[in-house]
């Protein structure tokens, strides 16, 4: 008779089990859980095991962690060590929980990330790392998804029934499996939108299904399209939504213009880009017999078309605003409202919401007036029209410059018709244009005087050919037309908001507002100002704002110009919308709207819904619906940025591929423990050099000096320095751009 073999009990100890124990009871708080229960969960049976298990629940109740709800049974008691926050993945899986309980952000590791996906409103459990003595966290529950819907590419696997699909982008560490009866017959290698359903306890990624198919990975209209799904942006209108608009009375009508102020014969005319199709704003002059000036500044009256309640205003609602991607406009509206019915186009009467201001030589309101009204626009400009009427003081100018054509300004583009519009407009508005500019310039000083910080930011433009294939890349500059227009849209804003905060009792209106910078950024900015040789002075209030718009006005032309530039911008809180007014710190206005387009902007209907029914006596409205509707339309302003933003990288890729072989100058733009990122000078373009990549020496990231270091060489690649570098790799579909670094660039001395 053979002897049964007895298994020698285990004597490992199960490591991590109090956070283990924990993170079962907190998870599900709701439920209770005996010792047999739990060590399924952890997915022990031994006797041993569940000895460890029986002594470590006995510990945490004594220690008032966990309670006994029964006999056996056991919760988590809940105290002050949980708190909610939202998640932010890094690469690595790991990632971060920010919370307003603390200072500094939570370091999840990867193993305490529980599901969580980037962006998630999480509820975590924080403890202090034995050796560090540092707050860690460990994700218990999931309380809001950020998203469920993804792009990615489809991988199909026919054999086994199934597919994944890759999400894009470097957030999410984990694919997402789709049945292949859920696949809507995409095709492998397809960008698709899959929708998570569930994520079951067990499974390593989540179940899925497609909902739409984009089209094939790398194709130009599929990757525009992908970049706004993955931001859950609309470019096309529903059938009903585009119904209801073409079937809008777009007359004008002589009933409605009785209950407006006629505006029609005063001087009106419109300048903006020159490639712009709709024309929310307009501008009007008119001199007084007093000696002061009646300046109005008119707005396409969108919210006469716009009604409450209806499809047209629920869809506009959910857009927010439009979205402008290099290569087309997303727009708020269907287009026979945008460039139609609310676009004030020259030689049109249009109804208008106005802001009528007299204003005398010194740029002082001396008279205000808003509501609505109808204009006709008597001419339109492009920004460039009316630069050259104010550079070359056609006004004063125009019968000897005509007869002598050699005195043109050649620094006006080429392609500008000079003679045909500039400097065939009339006698009357080209004093208004030059006039307008004097009292803008006033303006802007005053305003800088009060703080104001100066963003002259450069823009990159591409020229795209008629396949929308980049084909060159210009600079778009603010020039004085520019900033004609911007100090009359600025004054509207200001004033009208200033208009609802001084009413009594207090009205609920939508403000834009701007809060004070952030001092750590204020400090790294300074820190790299200084690496240019910029001093800056942030002891004061006021210091900041001079100091800011010194640096901002001393790289002017200069290769850092491009990095301080965007450097200074980080610095600066988010503008957003709300109702509650704490002024705006980057214009130095305590009082500040968006009211002047209302063709792409949501809360500028609103301001004009507000302004409307508080000019005709009507009560406050109810703040908090309004609130979430702030809350609403910041979030999709920056939805559409990032996709604005993804959409320049996406067309820098596109043109760089066309320049593979080629040798640029670039300054470094950035540093970190994992590369380099170059900023080529001449185009904008943005890419990166591994740092594994960079040949000669092993180099390490120094965080101090912004710099990577040849750990035997001590050579050193700092934030700021030129460098040469070629194209190494421009993925489409990944929208990463990777550079082969040369070396450093030494300017050739030119000999006299």
């Amino acid at each position: 008779m053979t002897k049964k073999k007895h298994r020698k009990p285990s004597n490992n100890k199960i490591s991590n089990l109090t956070n283990t124990i924990l993170s079962i009871l907190k998870k599900e708080r709701n439920q209770s859980f005996n010792y047999k229960q739990i060590a399924a969960k952890i997915g022990v049976n031994d006797a041993s095991s569940r000895n460890q298990i029986i002594k470590k629940l006995a510990k945490l109740k004594a220690n008032a962690e966990i309670e006994e709800v029964e006999r056996g049974k056991f919760k988590a008691i809940l105290n002050n060590e949980y708190h909610i926050g939202i998640f932010d993945a890094a690469q690595r899986g790991n990632g971060y929980v920010i919370c307003d309980a603390f200072e500094n952000d939570i370091y999840i590791a990867s193993n305490n990330v529980n599901k969580a996906l980037n962006g998630d409103e999480v509820e975590l459990y924080v403890y202090k790392r034995r050796k560090q003595g540092k707050l860690e966290g460990e994700i218990t529950n999931i309380i809001k998804r950020a998203k469920t819907e993804y792009v990615g590419i489809i991988q199909i696997h026919e054999k086994k029934n199934f597919a994944f699909v890759v999400v894009d982008g470097n957030k999410m560490k984990t694919d997402i499996f789709v049945p292949i009866n859920k696949t809507l017959k995409a095709e492998d290698g397809d960008k698709v939108v899959v929708t998570m359903e569930e994520w079951p306890d067990k499974a390593d990624s989540p179940n899925g299904r497609v909902i739409k198919v984009l089209g094939k990975a790398g194709e130009h209209n599929t990757e525009i399209h992908s970049i706004l799904a993955e931001y859950g942006l609309p470019y096309e209108f529903p059938e009903e939504v585009e119904a209801y608009a073409n079937n809008i009375d777009l007359k004008i009508q002589p009933e409605e213009i009785a209950k407006r102020r006629d505006m029609r014969k005063d001087l009106t005319f419109t300048i903006d880009p020159r490639d712009a199709k709709d024309f929310d704003d307009a501008l009007s002059f008119t001199v007084l017999d007093d000696g002061l000036f009646e300046i109005g500044i008119h707005i396409a009256d969108v919210s006469h078309y716009l009604k409450e309640g209806t499809v047209l205003d629920d869809e506009a609602y959910e857009r927010a605003t439009s979205v402008y991607l290099v290569d087309r406009v997303v727009p708020m509206l269907p287009e026979i409202l945008s460039n139609g019915a609310c676009s004030l186009r020259p030689h049109e009467e249009k109804y208008t919401f106005s802001a009528v201001f007299k204003i005398n030589e010194k740029a002082e309101i001396k008279d205000q007036w808003f509501g609505r009204t109808v204009t006709y626009s008597d001419a339109r400009f492009a920004y460039e029209e009316a630069q050259a009427i104010i550079e070359n003081n056609i006004a004063f100018n125009k019968a000897e410059t005509i007869s002598n054509p050699e005195k043109i300004d050649t620094s006006i583009p080429a392609e500008v018709s000079i003679t045909d519009k500039a400097y065939n407009t009339t006698p009357e508005i080209a004093q208004a244009v030059l006039k307008l500019d004097e009292l803008a310039k006033k303006m802007r000083g005053k305003r800088m005087q009060s703080g104001a910080i100066s963003f002259d930011k450069v823009e990159v433009k591409f020229t795209l050919d008629q396949d929308a294939n980049p084909v060159g890349v210009h600079f778009k500059t603010s020039k004085d037309a520019n900033k004609l227009i911007e100090e009359f849209m600025l004054l509207a804003n200001k004033k009208v908001s200033e208009f609802v905060s001084k009413m009594t009792p207090p009205r609920t209106f939508v403000y834009r507002v701007h809060d004070e910078p952030d001092e750590s950024k204020l400090a790294s900015l300074q820190g790299v100002a200084a690496r240019f040789g910029h001093k800056l002075d942030f002891k004061s209030k006021a210091g900041v704002a001079a100091s800011l718009n010194q640096l901002l006005s001393d790289v002017q032309g200069k290769k850092e110009q491009n990095l301080v530039d965007t450097l200074a911008i980080r610095t600066m809180s988010k503008a957003e919308y709300t109702t509650k007014n704490i002024g705006h710190y980057g214009l130095a206005f305590g009082d500040y709207s968006h009211f002047t387009s209302p063709i792409r902007r949501y809360p500028d209907v609103m301001a004009h819904r507000l302004l409307q029914r508080y000019l005709d006596g009507g009560k406050s409205a109810n703040q908090e619906e309004y609130e979430e509707k702030c809350k609403h339309s910041s979030n999709m302003e920056y939805l559409a940025t990032k996709a604005e933003r993804d959409s320049t990288k996406y067309m820098q890729i596109r043109f760089m591929q066309d320049h593979q072989d080629e040798e640029f100058v670039g300054v470094i733009s950035g540093a970190t423990d994992w590369g380099i990122y170059i900023e080529i000078i001449s185009n904008k373009c943005e890419g990166m050099v591994r740092i594994r990549d960079v040949k000669g020496d092993y180099y390490e990231f120094d965080q101090e000096q912004y710099a990577i270091i040849g750990r035997d060489t001590k050579t050193m690649y700092q934030l700021g320095d030129e460098v040469i570098v070629k194209v190494k790799n421009a993925d489409l579909v990944k929208r990463h751009l990777d550079f082969d670094l040369i070396g450093k660039y030494e300017p050739k001395e030119v000999s006299e």
